[in-house]
């Protein structure tokens, strides 16, 4: 760790990431991202105070200290979501930090965050999302690769499951049983149904599937076996849109948007569709009901004779 810290700061810094892996569970992007955030705050700590912060230090954080901060987070372009991550992250460090010390952390956790305008989902319209599996179907080289294609996408749009979630799946999964238990974000682990189509795709996609489905093993491969990459999906799903005019916005999160949605379209409840993606905060499924309304109020323009 090339930043300057005093040894106590520096292991501080280090047993405060390993608490995060280890006792709150978060993913391995999630430590890293939590670690980018902190160290470029502590980075900008030694400059500002012109030398290597310690604990006593941190401690005696003022509230002018966290302003000139943020002003230069901005000054040097970065936005108002990624500003308010950064010090979501802080808070976090702090809050740690303060339980651990035993001091005063009130002028980091009272610190108000930048005000932002989160971004609504972009979900597929249900037409679309059938049009992209058939399209990716299409264009794959080989019958089994087509058929895997397939498989993870109808599990991406008929399950709600993240692209790392449906790429998580093992030879122990196969066949797929009536309901999967998913390890998602921060460890939280969910239940959930898989539905026929889905089922039958990933059992059409095994039968031609040259690798063996082993036990350990990735379920779904690449053309030399191994482990299917994320980045080959999108790229499929790239190539696919282009094909068919749809936005950029059809990406594999955009099936699991479009499987909240129409849930939400069906009369799905809430607390159900947030069961069901593994969301911590109802807050982040209520999005839906914006993106819904938006819909609703686009054919009621569209389509209502006095509009």
């Amino acid at each position: 760790m090339s930043l300057s810290l005093t040894p106590a700061a520096r292991d501080a810094l280090q047993a405060w990431l390993s608490h995060l892996a280890a006792l709150d569970g978060a993913a391995r992007n999630t430590v890293t991202a939590y670690r980018t955030d902190v160290v470029g705050f502590l980075s900008f700590l030694a400059q500002h105070w012109g030398a290597a912060p310690g604990t006593a230090a941190l401690a005696a954080i003022t509230q002018a200290d966290l302003r000139a901060w943020m002003a230069a987070e901005r000054g040097r372009g970065v936005g108002a979501r990624s500003l308010a991550r950064a010090l979501s992250s802080v808070r976090s460090f702090y809050r740690w930090l303060s339980d651990r010390e035993g001091f005063d952390a009130t002028v980091v956790l009272g610190a108000r965050s930048p005000r932002f305008k989160r971004p609504l989902p972009r979900p597929l319209a249900e037409d679309a999302a059938r049009a992209m599996i058939g399209m990716v179907e299409d264009q794959a080289r080989e019958p089994w690769t087509a058929a895997r294609d397939v498989a993870v996408l109808t599990l991406l749009w008929g399950c709600g499951l993240r692209i790392s979630e449906a790429l998580g799946l093992t030879g122990a999964d196969a066949p797929l049983p009536p309901v999967l238990r998913i390890l998602g974000k921060g460890g939280r682990e969910r239940i959930v149904p898989v539905l026929p189509a889905a089922r039958d795709a990933v059992a059409e996609y095994l039968r031609l599937c040259p690798h063996p489905a082993a036990h350990g093993a990735p379920l779904f491969r690449g053309v030399r076996g191994g482990a299917l990459n994320a980045r080959q999906v999108a790229r499929a799903m790239e190539l696919a849109r282009m094909s068919l005019g749809l936005p950029a916005t059809a990406t594999p999160h955009a099936l699991r948007h479009s499987f909240a949605t129409h849930l939400l379209a069906a009369g799905g409840d809430l607390r159900s569709i947030q069961e069901l993606l593994g969301h911590a905060s109802l807050s982040t499924t209520q999005a839906y009901t914006a993106v819904d309304s938006t819909r609703l109020m686009e054919v009621y323009a569209a389509a209502h004779p006095r509009a």
